[in-house]
């Protein structure tokens, strides 16, 4: 079977192609408020969660072409399913932005006597001017969910062997594999929710002069070096560091619970106001797949030393190549001699696939 090369098809590039255009539509839908709004205010105070809003999900929608991209070069099944679960994450992110820029921009004046078209809902007001745009995201981007869904469905035909041809037909090896695979798209989803939780922290929490500001920005090359460390850890089967990871995992597991304890303790609630479902969402979400993704390390710590190595490392999205037939080793005219009665049924013999 030939092993056609990225983008090639169809399904690949309709995949790619779909989530560039709902990016773009998204963006401009999100620029377009954030414009609306700069020009009527400073983003001081409350009106922070608006350049928020947009860095999110500038990162968010470059994030996900990337690990798009990634997954079609790898041949990923898993990582494509995350990318739906991910992209139905957006959905809901999006949803609920709509509920904190109100809260934003309606910012408790008395409207009956002090009516002001900034601070104020009704015609005419800044609010109703942003509020289709901020609607329109969340639609634009669950139409996409539904498309991006036909074609995973495509891709997973197209790919759905590649594993056989990366560790063959033992199924322990193909178990072990796809732990691996499902670590390593643990991983890449960390980074976008850490950096997503400490963006908001950041941008619209933290005031410059406290120390936890400081640990928030200290903390950032710590994690990411973490999870690089782990990748490679996890693929060179490196037991020390390996285990480092792990251990440090657990550590930041105990920083997310401690962030979501903050949200909502009585002293310190009040400067979550404007961003307190979102940044819980965040949270949540980043605990759970750090905590998950230090359970799958620990089942992929247990198969190091298993023979999985050579596979992990050799095995890249452009690295298929045709390996001899048999009849190639035992003297064949290359791959293209017939046999009558054969179980090929005398058609020309194809050269095998194989991952170096």
């Amino acid at each position: 079977m030939a092993v056609e090369p990225l983008l090639a098809t169809r399904a690949q590039r309709a995949f790619i192609l779909t989530i560039t255009l709902q990016a773009i539509i998204v963006l401009t839908m999100v620029g377009i408020t954030f414009r609306k709004v700069e020009v009527k205010v400073a983003f001081v105070g409350d009106y922070k969660t608006l350049p928020c809003y947009l860095a999110l999900f500038a990162l968010a929608e470059v994030f996900e072409l990337l690990m798009a991209f990634d997954a079609l070069r790898l041949r990923n099944i898993i990582q494509l399913l995350g990318i739906l679960l991910f992209h139905m994450a957006l959905i809901v992110f999006a949803a609920i932005q709509i509920h904190e820029t109100k809260s934003a921009l309606l910012n408790k004046v008395d409207c009956v006597t002090d009516f002001n078209p900034i601070n104020c809902d009704g015609p005419g007001t800044l609010w109703r001017a942003v509020q289709p745009f901020l609607i329109v995201v969340p639609c634009i981007i669950a139409a996409a969910w539904f498309v991006m869904m036909f074609w995973i469905k495509e891709l997973y035909s197209e790919f759905g062997w590649a594993i056989f041809h990366v560790v063959g037909a033992n199924p322990k090896m193909k178990r072990m594999y796809q732990w691996y695979q499902i670590m390593l798209c643990l991983l890449k989803f960390d980074f976008f929710f850490f950096v997503g939780v400490t963006m908001q922290l950041l941008i619209i929490v933290l005031a410059r002069n406290t120390a936890e500001f400081g640990v928030t920005v200290a903390a950032i090359p710590v994690v990411l070096v973490l999870l690089a460390l782990c990748g490679v850890a996890v693929q060179r089967e490196i037991k020390w560091i390996m285990t480092i990871s792990l251990v440090m995992m657990l550590a930041a597991s105990s920083y997310f619970l401690y962030k979501l304890v903050r949200i909502y303790e009585p002293a310190s609630r009040s400067a979550y106001a404007t961003t307190r479902a979102s940044l819980t969402i965040f949270t949540i979400v980043a605990f759970i797949l750090l905590f998950g993704t230090f359970a799958v390390g620990l089942r992929c710590f247990a198969d190091f030393d298993r023979g999985l190595q050579a596979s992990k490392v050799n095995h890249g999205g452009s690295s298929y190549t045709p390996v001899l037939t048999k009849l190639e080793l035992f003297g064949g005219n290359n791959g293209t001699q017939q046999e009558e009665g054969s179980y090929y049924g005398g058609t020309q013999l194809q050269p095998r696939i194989s991952i170096e």
